[in-house]
Order: structure tokens, then sequence, then C-alpha cells
């Protein structure tokens, strides 16, 4: 829970960075670019990789395995934006919409909500996911592409296709977060949902292949594996979320017994909690409510307004339109402007 809270405490200044760099590709006014990590400040190259290592306050064992490679601070946080905004992507339409600032990101990983369930998911899952690709991209300095022995790798090298090294990836988080304690029921369905998250990631690697030879035929075949778009696994955790088990001494029949001591949680791809979540309506030490959320008429007002109702605001807002790619490399837009109503929760 220590590393989620000091990876979290990042989100923010990450997230304004990126939204500043989108909208400037969006309107044209610097370079279109893909957002290359090699495009971040001069503080993650060379050893100065040593100074991002200690920002995170990590612990000993991961301190230094961030040292011992460069990619790896990258990697991190690579893995905490894309795992941040997956987030907030899947519950941008409910009252909980992974508002992960200030108090309420720490209290929620202190509770066992199904909310705190998938915080531990996605974020195993984000590094897994960046760790697999920066192999594949030649950005890390111990590991390449896969090394799975029944693809010809070297081939898939030389024909352009480089599996993402999932077998790597999956022993360094592993060995990332270490073993911890399995004394309580907390601590094991933390490290469930954990496992929960990598385990996804697993289940979607696909084979891609590619043809070569004369006019196209495939006489020669080279093939290389590849994970998942981290959108796609995103949606599979969000419905893992939405069907959540709960464990626990409780005779509801839709709720597990509580494991005794020495019992294992359950072997199941199911994210597992241990006690409802609150409404998230008001304000509370979980989050700041739904009052003045902008919410859609038709699609979620009543659920995230709680019963309260909403306001309608008529306004006129500008935005890019009929936006063209120009050579090279520009984007060009032009300012549309229209009126639109904008709801938003009463208090």
């Amino acid at each position: 829970m220590k590393l989620l809270l000091v990876i979290f405490e990042w989100i923010a200044d990450l997230r304004s960075w990126i939204l500043r760099l989108l909208y400037e590709e969006l309107t044209g006014n610097e370079p279109l670019s893909i957002l290359p990590l090699n495009s971040l400040p001069e503080e993650v190259t060379g050893r100065a990789h040593y100074k991002l290592c200690d920002r995170l306050k990590l612990e000993k064992k991961q301190r230094r395995m961030c040292r011992r490679d460069p990619g790896v601070a990258e990697t991190l946080r690579e893995a905490i934006t894309l795992s941040a905004l997956e987030c907030q992507y899947q519950f941008r339409f409910e009252r909980w919409n992974c508002t992960l600032e200030g108090r309420h990101r720490a209290n929620i990983l202190k509770r066992g909500f199904k909310e705190t369930a998938f915080l531990y998911a996605i974020s195993s899952a984000g590094l897994t996911h960046a760790m697999a690709k920066a192999c594949s991209a030649g950005r890390m300095e111990r590991c390449t592409c896969d090394e799975a022995p029944d693809l010809e790798n070297r081939k898939a090298w030389q024909w352009g296709g480089c599996g993402d090294n999932l077998k790597y990836a999956n022993k360094f988080v592993k060995d990332f977060l270490g073993k911890r304690s399995n004394k309580d029921l907390r601590a094991r369905v933390d490290m469930h949902n954990t496992n929960v998250g990598m385990k996804v990631i697993k289940a979607g690697v696909e084979t891609t292949c590619k043809c070569h030879g004369v006019s196209g035929s495939c006489t020669v075949q080279t093939c290389w594996r590849q994970l998942l778009p981290f959108h796609e696994i995103g949606k599979q955790l969000k419905q893992r979320y939405e069907t959540s088990v709960k464990v626990g001494s409780s005779t509801n029949e839709q709720q597990q017994p509580l494991p005794g001591l020495n019992d294992q949680i359950p072997r199941t791809m199911d994210l597992l909690h241990i006690e409802d979540s609150p409404s998230f309506c008001r304000p509370s030490k979980y989050s700041s409510g739904t009052a003045a959320r902008k919410c859609y008429k038709d699609k979620n007002c009543d659920a995230i307004c709680c019963g309260r109702g909403h306001n309608t605001q008529s306004r006129e807002v500008t935005r890019p339109c009929q936006c063209q790619v120009r050579w090279c490399c520009y984007v060009e837009c032009k300012q549309c402007t229209q009126r639109e109503e904008v709801y938003t929760c009463k208090g």
C-alpha cells in the first residue's frame, strides 16, 4: 500500500502535463508527437534517474532495483500515468470517478472496498504492461524481446516484429512488490487483487504473425507475442470490479465465508473486497461527493446526483474543429463556437 500511496502523489502533476501536451498537439501549436518517454525532462536521463528513484521513496530493495537500470525509472513513470488515466476513464460516468488527489486516495487504500480492489489490480497491470512494452521497445538494459522458446525472435526482430516480454515483466513486478504478510485477510485480499491485474495481462497475450514471400505469399511466417492495448485491460478489470466478490463472515449467500488465517483466498480471477463501499454522494474522507459534478442528462444524472436533481446551464464553447494533419508534422484546426447545455448535480 505504501508504494501505491507514493506513486499516486505524482498523478496530479503528470495529468496536467499530459493534458497540456495533448492540447498543443490538437491545436497545432507544437509539432505532432506520440509522447515518447525520451521527451521527458532530463531528470530521468543518465545517472540522474537516481533522483527520480529517490523521489518515489521506495523501500530499500525497490530503490536498488530502480537504480540498477535507467529504464526502470522511466517505466515506473509510464506505468503510473497509464494506470491513473485508465482508471479515470473507466469511472468517468460514476459517483466515484477515480479521484486520486489529496487525502481521499490514502483513505480508500486503507480500506477494503471494491474501489480499493480495482486500484491494486490496475496498478499491477499497468506496471506489468509498461515493463513488457519497455523491454520490446529497447528501453531496458536487462531485457529485450520476448524470450519464448517456441517463437523465432531473432527472425521476428529482423522482420520488424518484437514480442512483448511478459516473462521478464512478471518476474520484475513480483520481485519489485515483494512478498507481503499473510497474517490477515486484508493483506491476502490485497495480494490477490494485485495478482488478478497481472493475470489479466497474461490472459490477453495474442500471437501476431507476419508473412514473407514473393508477391506477398506466405511461404515464410514469422510470429511474435503482443499484449492487448491497455484500454482493453482496463475494460476487463472494470467488469471484474462490477462483479467483485465480498469475502467475510456472513450468512449472505453472495458473500464467501471468512477464511481462517491458515486458509487460502479462493483461487479465482474475480476481484475480492471485504467491506461495502460508501455511497460517494456526499463529501467524506473517501471522496468530495458529487455536488457540482458534470453529468449527462439521459445517461447518468439520476445515478450520479443521488436523487438530488441537476442544474442546467447554457453556454457558448469554442473548440478546435475540422482538424487536418499537414506535412510534416502539424495539426491545423479551425475554431468553432457553439452553444451547449451543461448539466451539473445539485448540492
